[in-house]
């Protein structure tokens, strides 16, 4: 089974975007020029940023899926190695039995059509499990998105930023950053109740 990228860096894509987009407390700034005065059309825009590798850090939701997922991909990594091992010990089977010459042609024949097929099917079990935790990984990435877009566009409303950028010290996309324009904590600090609300209101439902 081939390696996948660990969900450590589910969130790094984010690192080359705007997370939130544009927008514009006034609502008509987007038309804005270049002043007479010539100032910059970007001047006095309120630009904040989030820390990436600090929300992957704390944020509860996602430490609980990386950790589910990552155990997903080690059961399905012991499940292949106990079928490499189970070809590997036939095929050591039938080479001693060949070197011993206590094989008959039909014996041989059956013994290598035996293996051909044991092969292909670790090797087709082996691309359905990585396409599966693959999909799977593709869909916590999508999942996690939509929280991160769901609870800026609310926090936003009264904030009024114009810019919420992503920060990653990884990435380097941002190459300075002012702890004043940090918001991470309190992001994180939100996305954490709100999360902890929806595992309540499941539990809730669950025991109806």
């Amino acid at each position: 089974m081939k390696q996948l990228p660990t969900i450590l860096s589910v969130l790094a894509f984010l690192g080359v975007i705007v997370l939130f987009g544009m927008k514009l407390s006034s609502g008509d700034n987007s038309a804005k020029n270049v002043s007479q005065e010539g100032e910059s059309e970007y001047a006095n825009r309120n630009i904040v940023f989030i820390n990436i590798d600090t929300l992957q850090e704390h944020y509860i939701y996602f430490q609980e899926k990386k950790n589910e997922l990552e155990a997903h991909q080690k059961s399905m990594s012991e499940e292949l190695k106990r079928s490499q091992q189970k070809f590997q010990n036939d095929y050591l089977a039938a080479q001693r039995k060949a070197q011993a010459g206590t094989l008959t042609q039909a014996e041989y024949e059956s013994s290598v059509k035996k293996l051909s097929q044991m092969q292909q099917s670790l090797e087709a079990r082996d691309a359905a499990l990585t396409q599966k935790l693959l999909k799977e990984q593709e869909a916590f990435n999508k999942d996690l998105k939509d929280k991160l877009d769901e609870y800026l566009e609310v926090y936003n409303k009264d904030k009024n930023y114009d810019y919420i950028l992503s920060y990653s010290k990884s990435l380097g996309n941002i190459l300075l950053a002012k702890d004043m324009n940090d918001i991470t904590a309190e992001i994180v600090e939100g996305m954490n109740k709100t999360y902890d609300n929806e595992k309540k209101q499941k539990e809730k439902k669950n025991n109806k």
